[in-house]
């Protein structure tokens, strides 16, 4: 759509010197910029605060112990340097507290509160502890004060919009200490200590804008420079944007300044918010960028999160990357944008096993829109473009997005050659030079990435779009974090997805979201939740008449009722996914559904039909000439024989599952079959002929190189663990003898059966049914 523009277009066209002057800057703006962004003032708030964290509070008066960590409230409007208060003191307390510093965002750019839930996940990802996957908010908050116990961190809640956001995420840990910044008190929040911001003092103002405007217009003309903190109320936000808004403009006097915002003020009684001092300096800073700038900077009120980097500046403007880049620099200047820090994202997958190092190549900067500015950028969107041309940048940056997140999955896939081609035709700027740097790039840039997906699955405009950047996503990130590492933010694009399938009336998307979703409260433990997810997908998969989507759907409640010790009802539900298959000629999925027949008969105790459903798999697995998996189906139906009171002919099984080991020449298997034949020839008297082949195995075994062992049928095309008829512990499915035995777990193995060998022939007499227990731990 607009990735025409990525290199060509837009202000690149033209030489830097015409880009400076075009973006209404010049060379002050460069010498000024180093010390723009330092802290000034408010040493007595310091000071007040440092004083709160260790003066007694109300428990400790009462002789009681503190049951929660301490709370310092900083309270302002937007733009009184609340933020970057609380910024410097967890800067200044950083060494006391060895456990590291954590911020959450408690208010969205578009004003609206995150959900509790979704914060919770946020802050335990970042402080390394687990993450539920699609767990409630209950569960996260508890999780978090879980992972808080026992350390000493500090926890910045910037834009908290009232107590009912900061209360659940308070830390039972009294080590701790949170920083919670708001619009006005928190009340309900117990013994919170609240600093409340006004203007800076003129001294510490004056500063501020020296440090934008340069300082010789300032210290020529103090009077000026003071009549200009008044017209500001000593705002820091607002002083930014004037101090700016001067450097870009080396010519005029700070005189000029407070004249310009003396005639931005409104009459009496008529001020409204663009009328307080923060708007009228954006006013002024705004209304004076050309006409170009302008439209780019209001176009980033679309940014998702807040948060823009050059790609994002690129397709929401239409121009190339590198004049996005510069833009974004000139913005900052300005103090428009705030940059964001540059932090390596810990914990990632990509890197080599025992060594830390990142990418040679700094990740690209990202900016933020700041709170207080982004209500006026998006009022300006609104009221300067039309709604067709909002829609096509957002189209365009959903559309770049989507084109990264493929090229961050195929750096993963470089060793297949097609997929270096496609890499190859990608414009430059879109390609990653590495699989670190773009596992970076996902990270880094993760916050924005799920927020876009939101924010264009609520719109419903683009829900082609949504769906292809949901699914890039999601195959971006399962395959740099991996199924179980990701699986917390999967469980959010897949519910996504069922939304716009659910909005769209599309069936088939609408199953496969429930599948997996399904499929992620199984691995959970959340069973009853997943069958019924599972129960629903059924419904869709037979509305859409896909017959993959029904078999998926059928094994699924199969799976769901076998976990939940319905084996009845699991043997039902397999043996309806078993005709389906049948039906359609699927050798595979039948050797593989014959397996899992037999895993649940065996668990009920119905030796006739588990081995019924064992010799079919075995027959099924013949015709496919898999050994590997026929030797495994021998081998359980084995098992069952010997449950059955039927040792002879458990022997005679096991000797010709040996034999289909080793013609499929896999040693770990091998070594597993022949210590099942053993047991069978202990349990017959023959304790010679048993140890030789114990003797064998632990051979076997030794000899075989680590990660060896072939899968079984089941492993082809299966679902992961938890999902539609994943194998069951122990010795259920085809799959339930895969050699990853070692040698000393054989020994021990012999031992113990040795040991309780008269108990296991009282329980496994004829015609008895095996415990539950013991078959899962075989």
């Amino acid at each position: 759509m607009a990735e025409q523009a990525v290199e060509t277009g837009g202000l690149a066209a033209a030489p830097p010197e015409r880009r400076l002057s075009a973006m209404g800057t010049g060379v002050r703006d460069r010498q000024v910029r180093g010390t723009a962004g330092r802290f000034v003032g408010r040493g007595r708030e310091l000071k007040a605060l440092r004083a709160d964290i260790v003066r007694a509070g109300l428990d400790t008066l009462s002789g009681r112990k503190t049951p929660r960590s301490r709370v310092l409230l900083i309270a302002g409007r937007p733009g009184s340097g609340r933020t970057a208060l609380a910024e410097e003191l967890v800067r200044r307390l950083a060494g006391e507290y060895p456990d590291g510093v954590v911020r959450a965002r408690l208010t969205g750019v578009d004003g609206e509160p995150v959900p509790t839930e979704r914060t919770a996940r946020a802050l335990l990802t970042a402080l390394g502890a687990p993450v539920p996957a699609g767990a409630g908010e209950d569960e996260l908050t508890e999780a978090l004060r879980g992972a808080l116990d026992g350390r000493r961190v500090v926890l910045l809640y910037d834009d908290a919009a009232g107590a009912e956001q900061v209360d659940p995420l308070l830390p039972d840990e009294s080590a701790c200490l949170v920083v919670a910044v708001s619009r006005g008190p928190l009340t309900g929040v117990p013994d919170v200590r609240p600093c409340t911001l006004g203007g800076l003092d003129v001294a510490a103002a004056v500063d501020l804008l020296e440090g934008y405007a340069g300082p010789t217009r300032i210290t020529c003309d103090p009077v000026a420079a003071a009549c200009v903190v008044e017209e500001c109320g000593g705002q820091p936000a607002a002083l930014v944007l004037v101090g700016g808004w001067l450097a870009a403009r080396p010519k005029m006097s700070v005189v000029d300044v407070a004249k310009r915002l003396r005639e931005l003020a409104p009459a009496e009684g008529h001020e409204g918010v663009g009328g307080r001092p923060l708007g009228r300096a954006f006013r002024l800073a705004y209304e004076s960028l050309p006409q170009t700038p302008a439209r780019l900077l209001r176009l980033l009120a679309l940014a998702p999160a807040g948060l823009v980097d050059a790609h994002t500046t690129s397709a929401l403007a239409g121009c190339s990357v590198s004049a996005a880049q510069a833009a974004l620099e000139e913005f900052t200047a300005q103090g428009f944008l705030r940059a964001e820090p540059a932090e390596a994202p810990a914990g990632s997958a990509g890197a080599p096993a025992g060594a830390g190092a990142r990418s040679c190549e700094p990740p690209a900067p990202q900016y933020r829109v700041p709170g207080c500015l982004a209500p006026m950028l998006r009022a300006a969107l609104y009221e300067r473009e039309r709604p067709a041309e909002v829609e096509l940048a957002r189209a365009r940056m959903l559309e770049r997005t989507v084109r990264q997140l493929h090229s961050c999955r195929a750096i993963t896939e470089t060793g297949d050659l097609a997929t270096r081609k496609r890499i190859a035709e990608l414009p430059r700027p879109l390609r990653f030079p590495t699989r670190q740097a773009a596992e970076e790039w996902l990270l880094a840039r993760l916050p924005a990435l799920l927020a876009a997906a939101r924010l264009a699955v609520e719109d419903g405009r683009l829900d082609t779009l949504a769906r292809r950047l949901v699914s890039a996503l999601t195959r971006a990130l399962t395959a740099h974090l991996g199924a179980e590492r990701a699986a917390p933010e999967l469980y959010g694009l897949h519910q996504l997805v069922l939304d716009v399938a659910q909005r769209c009336e599309m069936p088939l998307e609408k199953g496969a979201a429930l599948l997996n979703l399904g499929d992620l409260d199984a691995r959970a433990g959340r069973t009853t939740e997943a069958l019924d997810r599972y129960r629903e997908a059924l419904r869709a998969a037979r509305e859409s008449g896909d017959p993959y989507a029904t078999s998926r759907s059928l094994e699924s409640i199969a799976a769901a009722h076998q976990e939940l010790g319905d084996w009845q009802r699991a043997a039902d539900w397999y043996r309806r996914g078993l005709e389906l298959r049948l039906t359609r000629g699927e050798l595979a999925d039948e050797a593989r559904l014959y397996g899992r027949l037999g895993a649940v008969y065996t668990y009920a105790g119905e030796w006739g039909d588990a081995l019924r459903s064992w010799r079919a798999a075995a027959a099924a697995c013949r015709r496919l000439r898999d050994l590997p998996g026929h030797a495994r189906a021998l081998s359980e139906a084995a098992r069952v024989q010997e449950y059955a009171g039927r040792p002879q002919e458990a022997l005679r099984t096991c000797l010709e599952a040996v034999e289909c080991a080793r013609q499929a020449g896999d040693i770990r298997l091998q070594a597993a079959v022949r210590l099942r034949l053993a047991d069978t020839l202990e349990r017959l008297g023959d304790r010679p002929a048993a140890d030789l082949h114990r003797a064998e195995a632990e051979r076997l075994l030794e000899a075989a190189p680590a990660g060896s062992g072939a899968a079984g049928p089941e492993a082809a095309g299966d679902p992961p663990p938890g999902a539609a008829g994943a194998p069951i512990a122990g010795g259920g499915g085809i799959a339930g003898l895969a050699g990853t035995t070692d040698s000393k777990a054989a020994r021990n193995r012999s031992q113990d059966r040795t040991q309780n060998r008269s108990q296991d022939r009282a329980q496994h007499g004829k015609g008895q049914q095996a415990p539950k227990g013991s078959l899962r731990n075989q």
